[in-house]
């Protein structure tokens, strides 16, 4: 090249240029893959379990060696570089077991006896066969007021892929019950 009178200097400072882009370029890619590696042999997320990342939930598709698969629950697919799901915050909601929480507030008027609601709202809680018998459900009474009294129903089920359907269903047998006992639904934000 010299030879034919192109300066080598410049040579040179392009490939060296071209060098430093190829390495941050590769950086990212070597990163995920390694990532990849690390999902595969240390699985702190598998194929099948329900995780959270941010806002976004879903299932595990697949695992691959740049991206995973993640199945949202409206039905399209995220694909996650891997090395987001090493270094950044990831929920995973079946780790160890599918066993789930789940609250539901139940606000009702002052006028009725907190004992009673707390005992309804357990029973019904009990009544369910998807909720688990160890830890039992637990009602508290969390705030109180002149107008209204405000409960909050915590219950385990250990179907996690059934935790809205299972939310629902008390949710509407809580309804029941109180209709039954004429226990009115109040409003809290009115009591303050």
């Amino acid at each position: 090249m010299a030879a034919t009178g192109a300066p080598l200097s410049q040579f040179s400072f392009l490939a060296g240029a071209f060098g430093v882009g190829l390495g941050f370029g590769l950086q990212n890619i070597f990163n995920n893959f390694v990532s990849g590696v690390i999902l595969l042999f240390e699985r702190p997320v598998k194929v099948g379990d329900t995780i959270q990342i941010g806002t976004d939930m879903g299932r595990v598709e697949r695992i691959g060696i740049r991206a995973s698969v993640i199945q949202l629950g409206n039905g399209s697919e995220m694909i996650v570089p891997n090395g987001n799901l090493i270094s950044n915050p990831v929920t995973n909601w079946t780790l160890s077991n599918c066993e789930r929480v789940i609250e539901i507030p139940v606000n009702v008027v002052s006028k009725v006896d907190p004992q009673h609601v707390i005992k309804l709202l357990t029973d019904v809680a009990k009544a369910h066969p998807s909720v688990i018998k160890n830890p039992p459900p637990q009602a508290l009474l969390a705030t109180f007021g002149a107008a209204a009294l405000s409960f909050r129903l915590r219950a385990w089920i250990d179907s996690e892929e059934e935790w809205m359907k299972i939310t629902s269903d008390l949710s509407l047998a809580i309804n029941a019950a109180l209709a039954r006992e004429n226990i009115v639904l109040g409003d809290v934000a009115a009591a303050k």
